[in-house]
């Protein structure tokens, strides 16, 4: 099936994009990734993330969220409080990250975190590879993240810098 081609969510739902596509009100989308930045990027958050089973965080690559009818969207990493009771989430995860690759755009990243934020989401990380910045958005806005680590909003876990681009 090309992508753009308009099929229902039933579809979408019971078919295997390599990589994963969103689905937006009918319409399968392509998202950006694959290149070596942006993969050891993402595996290493959630090798991190991972440390923290014991305390019920659960993080996942490339989990569909529903986060309106008709519109999935398949962010690069999710973290959650213990183990969501359905293969696609309909209920925010605590944090969403997404990772920059070359070919993103500003005002399609910026889409797609206001959706996560509208979503319930409390917290979206977007990391940047190639200059190796974090942007956290909030409903109260965004920052750059500074200093030598990130805090997980609601816990005591801090990312260092370090476990992210080294």
């Amino acid at each position: 099936m090309a992508v753009g081609t308009q099929i229902s969510v039933e579809e979408y739902l019971h078919t295997v994009y390599r990589p994963d596509c969103d689905y937006v009100d009918g319409v399968v989308e392509e998202r950006n990734l694959g290149e070596w930045d942006h993969s050891t990027v993402q595996t290493q958050l959630a090798v991190f993330f991972s440390r923290f089973r014991n305390i019920g965080l659960l993080a996942r690559t490339e989990l569909r969220m529903r986060i309106r009818e008709g519109k999935y969207r398949v962010p690069d990493l999710v973290v959650t409080s213990g183990a969501p009771s359905e293969q696609v989430l309909t209920k925010p995860p605590l944090l969403c990250i997404e990772v920059l690759s070359r070919d993103d755009t500003l005002s399609r990243m910026n889409q797609r975190v206001q959706e996560y934020l509208a979503f319930g989401v409390p917290v979206v990380w977007v990391v940047d590879p190639a200059e190796k910045t974090v942007w956290i958005y909030r409903q109260n806005g965004m920052q750059e993240a500074t200093g030598e680590a990130i805090k997980l909003d609601g816990t005591d876990i801090e990312v260092p810098f370090s476990e992210i681009f080294d």
